[in-house]
């Protein structure tokens, strides 16, 4: 069975290798062929097929469910339903909405924002919008989080924002039974009323309904650093807990009712099922629980039956039954961190000729598990936290054994009363914050995280068959040599920049900019993107997954070219994140904690054989913010950059007047977007770029790049790359060539095209 089952993932992840789609015609001839192999007895050639052609089929019908790009930006009006918890921010609100009736290509589900809503919104509740959409896009860069791949296996056909006017149309509140969500809706509701007491709100929000966005980015850091962002989630450690609590309770209150016509384990078996069944849908059935409730159920019902069961097995059982309901879980972290983890600890628990104490099978369950995701959280995060297995060691016990019931009391108690449930609520607080002094310990620690580039699949199937053969039973021969299997997971042989040589990397920040300049031993930041809410900017979503994915531990220069927020936005993120010597800006007085110095024309340093050198602004200052950018050219043996903020025509002619042919660069980034503002002739002739990236949003609203302004580089004979259809954009200067990188076309896959 298990050689079936592992026959029938590699087939659903044959498919996720795809560029593109197969034709669809593609599906009946495998599944016939499939079929046919299990008539003959091919069992594994036939489980391959069938996970091939089932995720084929499922990942065809969700792509073919997508907004046609005709349809984006215009005015559609559109009737459906609440569905899911909606996200509350200070701005907006942001929620999934199910057409009732779609048609003219409009997809059933879509993902909105609500802009300073009137009224508060609820699950359920059935709404007439107007909605301007587009399709399914997302940021695509080098090591960062792709929004495009989330919103494939959510099946969401497209994205896009509410319109005040017209006003929408509450149609129907949510009245009665709305399914689980309406539960989840109602106790975070009336948690709310305690926000403003209770330190930890968000994370015992987390922990009762498995709503995640209220934790603030500090206590993130914290969870990351030490390895416990799981214990924040309703997982499968928590849902076993307290279905083992139900179990032995339930025993013992039906031994005391002396009924021995059921059996006590039968019933007690049943009823933990219930509760874990219960407790899962909070959390809205994420893969883990979906994991953890499948195998808690399989051990159950064996209870009940009277049957035995193998842990192996049982886990086998729940990967087969995930994937058959949902095949686009593999494209999920949290699956394979889900399931790793179970493997690892049911192989270090069995096998052994004589079962370990209690206290050093626990210990040892903590270290191997946190060496065991070490590869994945690598690939997946590019990050990995060496404190992780004593932190868990310590936060395991106190969020499982006294937080976790605490919040399921406290959850229910909202129901019950206000002083019930404050007085719940303060005592899970208190104990928050005794766990939070020892895990901000930890997390303050110089080694307490490693970060390394994004390994491969090679380099993680030979660390994780190392840390299995040093983790085997002792009887196995030359254990240690599994630690060599594990030596270039640590040690990472990476391309290095050779002297004279610079590579810049124009990120997909959306509808803002941020660049990173590169050389043998330095690194320059430029702008740093847009921020969206008090917990999300481009800072902590793409650039520090950046710089990590490329083992940058400290920035030598920060440059913010202006104080618009699509510039400056996540510089704050990345100064909290990321060591950064020295910080230059046209806006020192926004900056002020950070001690910058003035972006003043003039200012020059070497690095590595390669000249920086800021052009603008001058000595008079502009009266345009946007033409007070800083200006930066850097020039190697073999070509130049230059890198222009938002400076309009005012600042490109002043740069002509004071520079003239000294403007010349190989490499251009567009002034301000290709906003047709900028980007004159009389610049271009001097600049004359033989490339030219332009660091604009997907179907902005402002509709960069400008017609006239892709036309004026046409007429210089520029080669175009614009972020919002290629990603994040990298050019390298070397002595040989000029290379130029687009992450989307070498490695986006299908649903990213």
């Amino acid at each position: 069975m298990i050689a079936s089952v592992i026959s029938f993932v590699s087939g659903i992840l044959i498919l996720q290798q795809f560029e593109y789609l197969p034709d669809s015609r593609w599906i009946f001839p495998l599944v016939f062929f499939g079929l046919f192999s299990f008539l003959k007895k091919w069992w594994r050639t036939g489980c391959f097929l069938i996970g091939f052609s089932w995720t084929f089929w499922i990942a065809y019908d969700h792509l073919s469910k997508r907004l046609p790009e005709e349809l984006a930006r215009k005015d559609i009006q559109v009737q459906g339903r609440v569905i899911g918890l909606p996200q509350i921010d200070e701005r907006k609100v942001r929620f999934n909405f199910l057409l009732q009736e779609p048609k003219n290509g409009i997809p059933a589900k879509i993902r909105l924002s609500w802009y300073y809503p009137k009224i508060t919104l609820k699950v359920g509740q059935v709404w007439r919008f107007t909605v301007r959409l587009k399709p399914p896009h997302g940021s695509l860069n080098p090591g960062g989080f792709d929004y495009e791949q989330w919103l494939f296996v959510q099946n969401i056909g497209a994205t896009g924002y509410v319109r005040n006017k017209p006003e929408p149309v509450l149609i129907t509140d949510a009245i009665g039974w709305q399914g689980i969500d309406n539960w989840r809706e109602r106790i975070a509701r009336r948690l709310e009323n305690y926000s403003n007491t209770i330190k930890f709100f968000g994370l015992i929000k987390a922990l009762i309904i498995g709503d995640k966005s209220s934790i603030s980015k500090a206590q993130w850091q914290v969870l990351r650093k030490t390895g416990t962002v799981h214990l924040m989630a309703i997982s499968g450690l928590h849902i076993g807990l307290i279905a083992g609590i139900v179990f032995f309770l339930v025993i013992k209150i039906w031994l005391r009712t002396a009924v021995l016509r059921w059996l006590p384990a039968k019933i007690a078996a049943l009823a933990a099922i219930v509760v874990a069944i219960l407790y899962s849908s909070l959390a809205g059935f994420s893969v883990p629980t979906q994991r953890a409730l499948i195998m808690l159920s399989v051990v159950l019902l064996a209870i009940f039956a009277g049957k035995h069961t193998r842990s192996f097995h049982t886990l086998t059982v729940a990967i087969l039954l995930v994937l058959i309901f949902d095949p686009l879980a593999v494209l999920n972290a949290g699956f394979w961190l889900s399931f790793t983890a179970v493997a690892m600890i049911i192989f270090v628990l069995g096998g052994r000729l004589r079962r370990p104490g209690y206290w050093k099978s626990v210990v040892s369950i903590h270290f191997i598990t946190a060496i065991g995701l070490a590869p994945l959280l690598l690939f997946f995060f590019q990050q990995t936290s060496l404190v992780a297995p004593i932190a868990n060691l310590i936060a395991v016990p106190v969020v499982g054994l006294i937080i976790v019931p605490l919040c399921l009391l406290a959850g229910i108690g909202l129901f019950f009363g206000s002083t019930l449930s404050q007085g719940l609520l303060n005592l899970i607080d208190y104990f928050f914050q005794q766990l939070w002094i020892v895990l901000t310990f930890f997390s303050d620690l110089p080694i307490a995280v490693v970060n390394r580039p994004q390994p491969d699949m090679f380099t993680i199937g030979l660390a994780i068959t190392g840390i299995l053969w040093l983790a085997a039973p002792k009887g196995i021969p030359a254990r240690w040599l599994g630690g060599c299997l594990i030596l270039p997971l640590v040690f990472p042989v990476t391309e290095q920049l050779k002297q004279g040589e610079a590579k810049l990397t124009l990120l997909d920040v959306g509808q803002g900019l941020s660049a990173v300049i590169q050389t043998a031993s330095h690194t320059l930041v430029f702008d740093t993107g847009a921020k969206y809410s008090r917990n999300y900017d481009s800072g902590t979503s793409v650039l520090i997954p950046f710089l990590r994915f490329n083992r940058i531990n400290r920035v030598d220069v920060l440059v913010i070219s202006h104080g618009d927020n699509d510039h400056i936005g996540g510089s704050n993120s990345l100064m909290e994140g990321m060591q950064i010597k020295k910080v230059i800006t046209s806006v020192p007085d926004k900056l002020i904690d950070y001690d910058p110095v003035p972006c003043i024309g003039g200012q020059q340093w070497f690095w590595d054989g390669i000249e920086f050198l800021i052009l603008s602004p001058g000595e008079n200052i502009f009266d345009s913010e946007n033409d007070n950018s800083c200006v930066l050219l850097v020039t190697t043996a073999t070509g130049k950059f230059l890198l222009t903020g938002d400076i309009e025509k005012t600042a490109e002619t002043w740069l002509v007047a004071t520079y003239g042919k000294e403007l010349q660069a190989d490499v251009l980034i567009a002034p301000h977007h290709g906003s047709n503002t900028s980007s004159s002739f009389i610049f271009l002739e001097q600049v004359w770029p033989k490339i030219v990236l332009l660091p604009t949003g997907y179907l902005n609203r402002f509709g960069f790049p400008h017609m006239e302004v892709l036309e004026r580089y046409r007429h210089v004979g520029a080669q175009l790359f614009n972020t919002a259809k290629a990603g994040a954009i990298s050019v390298r200067l070397s002595r040989k060539v000029t290379e130029v990188e687009v992450w989307r076309d070498k490695y986006g896959k299908y649903w990213n095209k």
